[in-house]
C-alpha cells in the first residue's frame, strides 16, 4: 500500500515494528516519492499520538489514513491462551480504531480525506479455529459502517477492505498455533490487493473484496453460510483423524488376572 501509494505521487509516513524493513521500503519507494518512515508498536497509544503528529508536522496535514496492521492466532477457543482474544482485538480492532480516532481532527481539514481499513473475508463469516481473528475483523466490518455514516457530513470517506489470502508473513507471524491443513488458497499478490483498494478508494467505494477467491467466500458468506461452515467442519474432522493417527498408541496396561 505504501509502495502503490508513493507511485501515484503520494506523500507517505510508514509505519511498522521493524526499523529495518521500514528503511528498505522507503529506499524502494525513493523511486516513486521520498517516504518517511516510523517503527514503532501501533498498539501502543503514545506512538499512535506520535505517528499522526509526525504526519502532520512533516507533511503539513493528512488525507489519508490506511489502518493496515494485524495478525492472527491458530486454536479451539477453549484451548488457546486466555489472553489471546486481548491481543488479538487490540491489534486488529482497538489499534485501527484508535489510530482513526486520532487522525479525525486533521482529516476533517484534509483535501478529499479517507480512510481505509484492512479487514478480511473472516469478518464477513467466520472459520473455526479463528474465533478471535473473525470477531476482531467482524467489529471491523461494523466499526467502518458506523463511520461511513458519521463522517459523510464531514466528507471523509470510509472504505472497507475484506481481503481473503494474500501472500504475506501472516502464516509465519502467527501469536499462537500453526495454520490448520484444510486452511489452504493461493496468496494474492500484495502488489494487486494495494492496487484494486486504492482504485476502490479512488471510486469512493464502501467496501472492496479483491481477487476471485475472495469474492467467492463474500458470496457463500451472504447466500449460503451452511456451505462453508460444513467445509470447514470436514476440514476439522480430517484434521483430528490425521492427529489421531499419528499420536503413539497408549502404553498396555495389564489387568488384574494378567501376570
Amino acid at each position: 500500500m505504501a509502495l502503490e501509494l508513493a507511485r501515484r505521487g503520494c506523500r507517505v509516513v510508514a509505519t511498522a515494528r521493524r526499523q529495518e524493513r521500514l528503511a528498505e521500503l522507503a529506499t524502494t519507494a525513493d523511486e516513486y516519492e521520498p517516504m518517511l518512515h516510523e517503527a514503532g508498536d501501533i498498539c501502543d497509544p503514545g506512538f499512535r499520538r506520535h505517528l499522526v503528529e509526525v504526519a502532520v508536522t512533516r507533511l503539513g496535514g493528512l488525507d489519508l489514513v490506511v489502518a493496515a496492521a494485524g495478525g492472527g492466532g491458530i486454536g479451539r477457543f477453549r484451548d488457546v491462551d486466555p489472553r489471546l482474544l486481548d491481543r488479538i482485538l487490540d491489534l486488529n480492532l482497538v489499534a485501527p480504531a484508535e489510530l482513526v480516532r486520532e487522525a479525525l481532527p486533521h482529516l476533517a481539514n484534509g483535501r478529499d480525506p479517507a480512510v481505509v481499513l484492512i479487514g478480511s473475508i473472516l469478518g464477513l463469516h467466520p472459520l473455526p479455529l479463528h474465533a478471535a481473528y473473525a470477531a476482531a475483523k467482524s467489529g471491523l466490518h461494523s466499526l467502518a459502517a458506523c463511520l461511513r455514516v458519521e463522517l459523510a457530513a464531514e466528507g471523509i470517506d470510509v472504505t472497507l477492505a475484506s481481503l481473503g489470502p494474500v501472500e504475506s508473513e501472516f502464516w509465519e507471524s502467527l501469536l499462537e498455533g500453526t495454520r490448520p491443513g484444510w486452511s489452504r488458497g493461493r496468496g494474492m499478490p500484495p502488489e494487486r490487493a494495494a492496487e484494486a483498494i486504492l482504485c476502490g478508494v479512488a471510486r469512493r467505494r464502501a467496501e472492496i473484496v479483491p481477487g476471485w477467491q475472495a469474492k467467492g467466500y463474500a458470496f457463500l458468506a451472504r447466500y449460503a453460510p451452511g456451505m462453508i461452515d460444513r467445509w470447514a467442519a470436514r476440514g476439522l474432522r480430517r484434521d483430528s483423524m490425521a492427529t489421531a493417527a499419528t499420536e503413539p498408541a497408549a502404553p498396555h496396561r495389564p489387568s488384574g488376572d494378567e501376570p
